[in-house]
């Protein structure tokens, strides 16, 4: 038997030769895709399955979602509220305008090319020229000494420039440097603005914004924890199915699946009851507050929740559920030892 023909004869019987099968390739490939897809359909049953539990039991749901929805929108409606007091702020701002009084020997000409200066500057929003005119015309109008001013030979008034600087209710000390800076111009006789009121003003806007960002914490803390409880108790009322599943071998991961999707429905659900209840309270507030603006001749106008503002409550209030579910699953499983 020549030499070659060993590898194809054992015990007297023929034997195929070897031939690389390539469709090994494919079925390493075949099994990441099949992985990939098992994963998916995994994921799938958990989420749909922890949504039909609670649906399963709708008092028990009902009751915990109402208490997160009203804490949840407690937090956003006083992030609201911020909002439109900032906005009125910003409306306030257009009367804290620096005056700057000119001296009497600089003429209308001269007014008007120290204002064109004055517009380049970037820290300026709008610049406005009365003249010694305007100023005597305004002053018959509205004061009661109409012909006392009628007596007068000349225009005692002097030429004012109204500068209204840009966030000067958050930029004091830039309000201040542009203030000095008016006030060494050798055409200016003195600047004047009330800085005192800006800095109050200033004051309670910070204290608004902390008070939120502190109630957002807190709030935030108490779904947590809300969120938490409510997972441990379904944990503990499913705690033989937690039993069988790791005496057979169920990974943390794969019996933290559902729960944590339970924590992820209760969360996104409370958010969008909570942009609900915020919307109406909204909406009952709108005309009453909107008429109590026109009274005062105000342009004031509610603020709602913006598109990104909505997503942002409907995101966090997700991640809060999960978060609380994952802390005291992470606990309760450590603990949890099958005998």
């Amino acid at each position: 038997m020549k030499q070659g023909n060993k590898n194809y004869i054992r015990k007297g019987r023929p034997i195929k030769p070897v031939r690389h099968d390539t469709r090994q390739t494919k079925t390493a490939g075949g099994n990441f895709v099949d992985k990939l897809h098992a994963y998916r359909d995994l994921h799938a049953h958990a989420l749909f399955s922890s949504l039909g539990r609670l649906v399963a039991s709708p008092f028990t749901s009902i009751m915990t979602i109402t208490v997160l929805a009203i804490a949840i929108s407690l937090a956003s409606g006083f992030y609201i509220l911020v909002v439109n007091l900032q906005q009125l702020t910003g409306n306030l701002e257009t009367s804290n305008q620096i005056s700057l009084f000119l001296r009497d020997d600089v003429s209308d000409a001269h007014a008007n090319k120290l204002a064109d200066n004055i517009r380049k500057n970037t820290k300026v929003q709008s610049v406005k020229l009365i003249t010694r005119e305007q100023g005597l015309a305004e002053f018959k109008t509205y004061s009661s000494f109409g012909a006392a001013i009628n007596a007068l030979e000349t225009n005692p008034l002097p030429i004012v420039i109204q500068v209204l600087p840009k966030n000067s209710l958050e930029d004091k000390q830039g309000l201040e440097d542009l203030l000095e800076n008016f006030q060494r111009s050798p055409e200016v006789d003195f600047a004047q603005v009330d800085l005192q009121w800006v800095e109050r003003l200033q004051s309670i806007m910070a204290v608004a914004r902390l008070f939120a960002i502190l109630l957002n914490l807190m709030l935030g803390i108490a779904v947590l924890f809300v969120i938490g409880n409510t997972i441990r108790l379904e944990l503990h009322n499913r705690h033989d199915e937690v039993v069988i599943a790791k005496l057979v071998g169920a990974t943390n991961s794969f019996i933290q699946r559902p729960f944590l999707y339970s924590g992820f429905w209760i969360g996104f659900i409370s958010g969008v009851a909570a942009w609900f209840i915020v919307t109406v309270l909204m909406l009952i507030l709108r005309q009453p507050v909107e008429k109590l603006s026109g009274l005062y001749e105000g342009g004031f106008h509610l603020l709602f929740l913006s598109f990104t503002d909505t997503l942002a409550l409907i995101f966090i209030s997700s991640v809060l559920g999960v978060l609380g579910s994952w802390s005291v699953l992470t606990y309760q499983l450590r603990q949890l030892k099958p005998e």
